[in-house]
């Protein structure tokens, strides 16, 4: 008999520590190998821990909700041989099916580290414990002790939960504290000179209704939502958009699809060709290949773009395609139809949704024409592909004008107005197009 220590495994370069969320074995159950012992959650991923070795479980070292860093013993298990060496380095774990993860939640922990060094400390009683977890929350949320104290929890015993305080965040948003003071509001607010913050507006509580169904947001819909809502308060969106021609690239897929899949035994959709297209137009215009930092812009080395990928219940993930501007259209192809495969499968890494530095999302495939998509952040900038349709239009040539039947589509550009200009942002666009546009019909992979 030997044991064999379940470790945390490493998931992706920018990733230190991950919360336990759910143990999936008890003490004394047998686990297969490859099978999953526990779930857990980072600002990012929700993912499962499998078990490298077939074995008993007979120790957990880590109760639900705390937080553990990359490499610590999470869980013994027991095995009837020796463990080889083999098992020294546990695989990355892949993600569970969260699709609300289709945004790539950046969290910067030095911000977080800094903040909780400064928060006055939280600390368990001799009636309540808090888990590691909800300490962080609380002292990043800026929640006293007396507050947390009072919060009503819904776990084992009476403790509070990571569930819990983020529904008492969620309430103490809507409705004002007690005891304090009503906020001023200027008695004409659309008056010159009038302004009113975000912080000084009153919000209304939403009431439900005896009929009404009350649905719980899940964890990661709670945190991508705050993700869009810090994205919208962080950069100045504005929008562009463009009619593009795609009636040669329409034309020249239909005439080499068959023969490519029989090749190279997969499909090549529209999608790799857009890709290709923005990593070029990435290339000539730099300056919305950047982020932006403590008043400084960094331009990135790197041209990664996100691909917003469908999954079958309706919501989305953006895997990311690293290094796009040096792929061919062939391993364009391939990289994208393997990170929709994976997507749709669960099988995506925490790599794979990382270190993104411009994103592309299809709204054409749910049939809108266009859309004015959020910034995701920390990038400036982010295009919408509208649906393909055929539409008449006006068509020049030598011989003079005349009316045709065209493939054509909008691409909107939502971009980041504090270091994206109306110009940057529309030439961006312009050269997308006039790259869709000037398609080479004879060309052959």
């Amino acid at each position: 008999m030997a044991k064999f220590e379940l470790k945390l495994p490493k998931m992706g370069e920018s990733v230190a520590e991950a919360t336990l969320t759910a143990w999936l074995k008890d003490v004394g159950e047998r686990i297969e190998a490859d099978e999953a012992v526990l779930e857990i959650a980072t600002d990012k991923v929700d993912s499962e821990v499998p078990s490298e070795v077939e074995g008993v479980l007979i120790e957990k070292l880590f109760e639900v909700d705390a937080i553990i860093e990359v490499g610590q013993t999470i869980a013994i298990i027991e095995t009837e041989s020796d463990v080889s060496d083999s098992f020294s380095q546990t695989p990355e774990v892949t993600l569970k099916a969260e699709p609300e993860a289709a945004v790539q939640l950046e969290t910067s922990i030095e911000k977080v580290k800094e903040t909780i060094a400064a928060s006055s400390p939280i600390s368990s009683n001799g009636s309540r414990f808090y888990s590691p977890l909800v300490k962080n929350i609380a002292k990043k949320e800026g929640i006293s002790q007396s507050e947390l104290d009072a919060i009503q929890g819904s776990g084992k015993e009476g403790r509070v939960t990571k569930n819990d305080v983020l529904s008492y965040l969620s309430n103490k948003s809507q409705t004002n504290p007690v005891g304090s003071e009503a906020p001023l509001t200027p008695a004409n607010p659309l008056s010159p000179g009038a302004s009113i913050s975000p912080s000084s507006a009153t919000v209304n509580p939403v009431i439900s209704q005896g009929e009404d169904e009350i649905i719980e947001m899940s964890r990661m819909g709670k945190l991508v939502s705050k993700h869009m809502t810090d994205s919208i308060q962080t950069s100045a969106h504005v929008q562009s958009f463009i009619e593009v021609d795609v009636t040669k690239i329409w034309n020249w897929r239909l005439g080499i699809k068959e023969a490519f899949k029989a090749r190279e035994g997969q499909n090549i959709t529209f999608t790799p060709i857009f890709l290709e297209a923005v990593a070029h137009a990435l290339t000539v215009h730099p300056m919305l290949n950047i982020s932006v930092q403590d008043g400084k812009i960094i331009k990135r080395k790197n041209i990664n773009i996100g691909m917003a990928a469908a999954l079958e219940d309706g919501n989305l993930i953006v895997p990311v395609i690293k290094n796009a501007d040096q792929l061919n259209l062939i391993g364009m192809t391939k990289r994208v139809n393997d990170l929709a495969h994976r997507a749709r499968t669960n099988n995506l890494k925490p790599d794979d949704i990382q270190d993104g530095t411009y994103t592309v999302t299809n709204v054409g495939g749910f049939g809108s024409i266009m859309g004015t998509p959020i910034i995701n952040q920390p990038q400036v900038g982010i295009l919408a592909l509208g649906a393909i349709r055929k539409v008449p239009a006006v068509i020049e040539t030598n011989e003079g004008d005349f009316i045709g039947i065209r493939q054509r589509m909008f691409l909107s550009h939502s971009y980041d107005h504090r270091v994206v200009n109306g110009a940057l942002g529309g030439q961006f666009l312009k050269t997308v197009k006039e790259y869709l546009e000037a398609w080479d019909e004879n060309r052959t992979l």
